[in-house]
């Protein structure tokens, strides 16, 4: 295809995820009693459920509580790539972690997606779980020097791989690092099958349960967690399995990670598609694989990432990930797009394991950087390990309470200096705009009887008004055109445009202003 031949078929009008519009899942309760587990597991996605898997198994007592749906976080709107390729990593690792912790990061994610693939067998899951070779290619010079090294590193970490001056796709580039036997599926189809095998051995679910900022150790080695309505739930470990931890103990994760926005379109192709996993080494970032809808194949086309909150227009990502699909595949249709939002680390590594030293019974996962799938699933293989009293020779390259002076230092400042950054430009931006401005259908920050605000005019003409000022630290929340939501860009908590929280670490919702709700005269 060429840009010539490209019309496009336009973008659906609302965000919707191929996966959860292709799955049904069973609704829970909220949890209003004080109850007792073994493991208390906060955060119902690919993490949580894989854990409560392991351990309902190993015979514990297991709850998982979610402060949304279950699968309704990140996992609900990944690409769903199963695989060790993440990008341009091997290289840096020997830097920072030396060949053996390279060769072990390789090693728990191949594991990972072993794991996944032996118990899509075992339980007979149709997911679509596929076999297929991963593609990280330089689409210009300066990208192929790094790739060059990218390869070098393979080489030295003796990985399965190979080099390639093209790949099966009608994309011009200029090298290619090739990992054979990965994976793709449809991880909700996967994930469901272990949501009815935790019901079924003893595991409860609780949705629209949000985990309070605090931990009481007991003197006979239990814990008192408590919800944000009050009810006390008292367990031997913990697993935090969301983004933000729900207790950080002192461990101040907001510091160390930061939140990154991704996008998805998928198209219906003009042209067959080659088969295979692809994504470039450079920026803006391409990725691309197939899925099946309804009897057809569609592609996937994600990149476009940028810091949560920190971009003028984010339906323009969705619109150059369209061109670019309709330019190489061209594009019948666009049944569905959606976003995906996760957390860095700031040496690109999960942090995984005791949410602090001082905490050995409370976990942590998370900082996955948009590998969720076979680091979500490593997650629940290494801390389950960890409660079961086991070793685990992966648990010191992700401890969380490792930091590595270079890059550590460096990015931590570079981090938080951006935090401060739009701390204060957000407090000192001039807003000109009046609520009777806006359109059916738009948002912006308008000035409120004298005071900024942010505002919101639905299709029908009914205004919804809330204070922008995050809850999480007081930075001040951008509005995100594409999502139809407030957007944090110090450390990424969400809010829809009523106000109430969509993704954290804040947990409360923006105060909502007077007059809430009003019609245009």
């Amino acid at each position: 295809m060429n840009s010539s031949s490209f019309t496009s078929p336009g973008l659906p009008r609302y965000p919707e995820s191929l996966w959860r519009e292709t799955s049904s899942f069973p609704s829970f309760p909220a949890l209003k009693e004080d109850i007792q587990a073994d493991v208390l597991i906060a955060g119902a996605g690919i993490t949580g459920i894989t854990s409560a898997y392991l351990l309902v198994k190993a015979g514990f007592k297991v709850a998982v509580v979610d402060a949304g749906k279950i699968l309704d976080g990140t996992t609900g709107y990944t690409t769903a790539k199963v695989t060790a390729q993440h990008g341009l990593i091997y290289d840096q690792l020997i830097s920072h972690f030396g060949e053996e912790g390279a060769r072990l990061y390789f090693e728990a994610n191949r594991d990972a997606l072993r794991f996944i693939g032996e118990t899509v067998r075992e339980h007979d899951i149709d997911c679509g779980f596929t076999k297929e070779d991963a593609y990280l290619y330089a689409d210009s010079d300066d990208q192929l020097q790094q790739l060059e090294k990218e390869w070098a590193a393979y080489e030295k970490l003796n990985l399965p791989g190979e080099w390639c001056d093209t790949i099966p796709l009608p994309i011009v580039v200029k090298g290619a690092v090739k990992m054979p036997d990965q994976a793709r599926f449809h991880p909700l189809q996967y994930l469901n099958t272990l949501v009815d095998y935790v019901i079924k051995h003893g595991g409860d679910f609780y949705e629209n349960t949000t985990m309070a900022d605090s931990a009481e150790e007991t003197g006979d080695g239990k814990l008192l967690l408590k919800t944000e309505s009050g009810v006390t739930i008292t367990c031997r470990s913990a697993i935090s399995a969301s983004h933000f931890p729900f207790y950080d103990g002192g461990g101040l994760y907001f510091t160390r990670l930061h939140a990154d926005r991704s996008y998805v379109v998928a198209i219906e192709p003009e042209t067959p598609y080659a088969g295979g996993m692809y994504i470039n080494c450079g920026n803006p970032k391409r990725s691309l694989r197939a899925a099946e809808l309804d009897g057809k194949e569609v592609i996937l086309v994600g990149g476009e990432s940028h810091k949560t909150g920190q971009s003028d227009c984010t339906i323009k990502h969705y619109e150059e990930l369209e061109k670019f699909g309709g330019m190489t595949f061209g594009a019948k249709s666009v049944p569905y797009r959606w976003s995906a939002q996760d957390l860095a680390t700031i040496d690109q590594v999960p942090y995984i394991g005791p949410i602090t030293a001082s905490h050995p019974h409370i976990f942590v996962a998370t900082g996955f950087g948009k590998w969720g799938m076979t680091s979500g699933t490593l997650s629940a293989l290494l801390i389950s390990d960890l409660i079961q009293g086991k070793d685990s020779r992966y648990a010191e390259l992700f401890t969380p309470s490792r930091f590595k002076a270079n890059p550590g230092i460096k990015n931590l400042v570079v981090q938080n200096a951006n935090v401060a950054k739009e701390l204060v430009s957000g407090k000192v931006d001039i807003v000109h705009r009046k609520v009777e401005d806006l359109m059916p259908d738009q948002g912006a920050a308008v000035k409120h009887l004298g005071k900024k605000a942010g505002a919101y005019r639905d299709p029908e003409g009914n205004i919804y008004l809330v204070d922008t000022t995050c809850t999480h630290m007081g930075c001040e929340c951008k509005w995100n055109p594409a999502e139809r939501s407030w957007d944090c860009p110090c450390h990424g908590s969400r809010f829809d445009y009523t106000g109430a929280v969509i993704e954290g670490p804040a947990t409360e919702d923006l105060p909502r202003l007077s007059p809430q709700y009003g019609s245009r005269e």
